[in-house]
C-alpha cells in the first residue's frame, strides 16, 4: 500500500515534534530554577548609557518624591499599595523574588527594577512570557519614566 510510508513518515515527524517540545519545556524549567538562586548580582552590560540619556528626568533621590511603583491589579497584593524600589527589587513569583506574585503566567525571578542613580531600570529577567512596558514587550534593560505601566502575567503596576 502507497500509504504506509506516509504515515511512517507523519510518525516520526510527530515524535520529533514531541520531543522538541518536551525540550523547550525541559530548558524553560531549568532556567526558572536557574535564576531563582538567591544572591545572583545584577548585570548590566547591555544598559550602558542608560543613566545618561535619563539624567535629569527625575528628581534627584534625597531631594524631592521618591519614586515607587504602585499596584494596580496582582492577586494576593492590595491595588494602590506603593512600592518603594530602594536598590533593586525583583518580581516573580518564586522564593528568590522580593515581589511575590501569585500568577501562573510570572516566572520564578521574572523581572527586576533596579535604581540607577536618580532613575529606575526595568530589566526581564529571562523569562517565558515576558514583560511588558507600556503594552509593549520589553527588550534589553529599559529607563522607567513616572505614568509608565509594567504588565506581568495578569499583574499590573504603574511607576509614580
Amino acid at each position: 500500500m502507497p500509504l504506509e510510508p506516509v504515515s511512517v513518515a507523519l510518525k516520526f515527524a510527530f515524535l520529533a515534534v514531541l520531543y522538541l517540545f518536551l525540550l523547550w519545556v525541559v530548558r524553560s524549567v531549568l532556567r526558572d530554577l536557574r535564576d531563582s538562586r538567591p544572591g545572583r548580582a545584577p548585570s548590566f552590560d547591555d544598559a550602558t548609557g542608560l543613566h545618561s540619556a535619563t539624567a535629569g528626568l527625575h528628581a534627584p533621590v534625597d531631594s524631592g518624591p521618591r519614586l515607587h511603583v504602585r499596584v494596580e491589579r496582582a492577586t494576593g497584593l492590595a491595588p494602590g499599595t506603593a512600592l518603594e524600589v530602594a536598590e533593586q527589587v525583583v518580581l516573580g513569583r518564586g522564593p528568590g523574588a522580593d515581589i511575590r506574585l501569585d500568577d501562573d503566567y510570572a516566572s520564578a525571578r521574572h523581572a527586576r527594577i533596579v535604581r540607577d542613580g536618580h532613575s529606575l531600570v526595568l530589566e526581564d529577567l529571562g523569562s517565558t512570557n515576558g514583560t511588558f512596558l507600556n503594552d509593549a514587550p520589553l527588550h534589553g534593560p529599559q529607563p522607567l519614566h513616572r505614568g509608565d505601566r509594567i504588565r506581568i502575567g495578569e499583574a499590573e503596576f504603574s511607576v509614580g
